[in-house]
């Protein structure tokens, strides 16, 4: 079992965590991630592009000349797809591109990239964050002293942890997650990864 350090908030180590061989020392699958995160941007696609045919487009639908004498090619509709303001043959409409991706493959792709973040040395554990109050530049000083970085991820078990909540909103590159709504992409989209004592051990537990 890899066995990692746990710092206190002054970044001073206070104990030792055993975390689960299955989650944080699993084999990397590199196609499970890619995978994992093409399904995460799918689902997050608006898909909300919109087009209007020639019977959706302003316009009269009187005939614009007569069939036949004038000489002119014969036409229709000012609405027609031929002509400028016409309607658009074959355009985008709304639609869903979401799709499911099988819950194994999801749990996979969560254990490489938590291994990946371990193996690369981006990922510390924390105590927990018990902060004197909500404000961000207590947030920053703190994220400072665990050499967190610009890009970092704090995952935390802790539902009501109000003061971490507000601390971090208007921090730059500082995303506050869940343990139970972490994502292969916030895992991959940040540098460094804070995790709880608490987090760490739910996602032993839950992955395994």
């Amino acid at each position: 079992m890899p066995t990692v350090d746990v710092f206190d908030l002054e970044n001073t180590k206070v104990g030792d965590l055993e975390l689960a061989d299955a989650v944080f020392g699993a084999e990397v699958k590199e196609h499970l991630i890619y995978e994992s995160v093409r399904h995460y941007m799918a689902c997050r696609r608006q898909g909300s592009a919109s087009t209007k045919t020639r019977h959706e487009v302003a316009g009269s639908g009187k005939k614009l000349w007569r069939q036949k004498g004038t000489g002119r090619a014969r036409m229709g509709s000012i609405r027609s797809p031929l002509w400028r303001h016409g309607g658009t043959v074959h355009g985008p409409q709304p639609r869903d591109y979401s799709y499911r991706l099988p819950r194994k493959m999801q749990q996979g792709a969560l254990r490489s990239a938590l291994t990946a973040k371990l193996r690369d040395g981006e990922l510390k554990v924390v105590q927990s964050f018990q902060l004197a109050d909500h404000k961000t530049k207590t947030v920053a000083a703190t994220l400072r002293a665990l050499n967190a970085g610009a890009s970092v991820l704090v995952v935390d078990n802790q539902v009501d942890n109000r003061n971490l909540d507000l601390g971090t909103r208007n921090l730059p590159g500082v995303t506050l997650s869940l343990t139970r709504e972490v994502t292969v992409y916030d895992l991959l989209k940040h540098k460094n990864v804070l995790l709880t004592e608490e987090a760490a051990r739910k996602l032993s537990e839950a992955l395994s």
